[in-house]
């Protein structure tokens, strides 16, 4: 009798209780052209092919694709010929990439939005059929400073490009590192007050939970708590908002700030955290890394498991 009780007691815990979890959507992925991997002075490019290896390696079964178009303009590098040209060439390689997985990748057309064919290049973009989805901005390698009023209206102008074609837009925020641009609060509460409701109809992905990749810098948890204070209050222009922590487990000192990294992301809320790893390539982690160090974040199996199971509108 008893041990047919036990039995019944696992049966019911194990309907109850989710088993371990398996994320199956990398939210921050890139591929690397033969191009780009010559811009950035790597051996070799990533196509979609390897990246689909790395994925089954992983047990993930799908990603998002952030195109590198917008590395043609960055000015932390010599300038390149028929710049333009460039970028249209990387997002067309992209969406060619993508279009031989279209069951397992999505791609987002990359773009400098301070560039004058910024506009140009989302209006193009939004009429390819494996580019539509959405938009990657990197405000660290288009050196968009959030202090400067100009950057600021040029940013909002390609924010309502964007939101008019539904278009959802990840952006990394985090500042030139290289130029010590300022970040913080401050920079956080500009892009939240005049940036943000340029798009009110489309879902927003900050990357890396509004740092660079790790946590261990003070300027990013000043950042993101300006958005966990508008999430407590209900502020409307958070709706749409999601988080990727692409990077926040496995790169810098990380570990001694995992019992930050979990609360930050309990007070962001779970159904907004949406897991990443990063390109695989100079010196990036593979999906199966940054999968192994995610894991060691102190969250709940259940916790685990509603990140795991997020879907994001634009990947549906």
């Amino acid at each position: 009798m008893a041990s047919r009780f036990l039995v019944l007691i696992a049966a019911i815990l194990f309907a109850v209780l989710p088993a371990k979890s398996q994320s199956s959507i990398d939210y921050h992925q890139h591929l690397l052209s033969p191009s780009a991997a010559k811009l950035g002075s790597l051996p070799k490019p990533l196509t979609a092919r390897d990246l689909i290896s790395l994925l089954d390696a992983a047990g993930i079964q799908r990603a998002l694709v952030l195109s590198l178009a917008y590395q043609y303009g960055n000015p932390n590098k010599p300038p390149v010929p028929n710049e333009y040209a460039q970028v249209r060439r990387e997002n067309d390689w992209t969406a060619r990439q993508v279009a031989e997985y279209p069951d397992r990748l999505r791609a987002f057309c990359g773009v400098d939005p301070l560039k004058s064919y910024a506009i140009s290049e989302i209006e193009r973009c939004a009429k390819n059929p494996y580019l539509r989805y959405g938009l990657k901005l990197h405000f660290g390698n288009s050196d968009v400073d959030l202090n400067n009023p100009s950057h600021v209206a040029r940013l909002r102008s390609v924010f309502r490009t964007a939101d008019k074609h539904g278009m959802a837009i990840v952006v990394h925020m985090r500042p030139s590192v290289t130029r010590n641009r300022p970040y913080g609060a401050k920079e956080a509460k500009t892009f939240l007050n005049e940036v943000l409701p340029s798009a009110p109809h489309v879902p927003i992905q900050i990357a890396h939970l509004a740092g660079a990749g790790g946590f261990d810098d003070a300027s990013v948890d000043s950042a993101v708590s300006v958005f966990i204070d508008a999430i407590a209050r209900q502020d409307a222009r958070m709706a749409n908002v999601y988080f990727d922590i692409c990077g926040v487990a496995g790169i810098g000192r990380w570990k001694e700030k995992k019992a930050l990294i979990a609360r930050r992301i309990r007070q962001i809320g779970i159904s907004r955290i949406l897991w990443g790893s990063d390109g695989a390539f100079g010196g990036g982690m593979t999906p199966a890394q940054a999968l192994q160090a995610y894991r060691e974040l102190p969250l709940t199996s259940e916790e685990f498991h509603t990140i795991d199971t997020n879907v994001a509108p634009y990947i549906r």
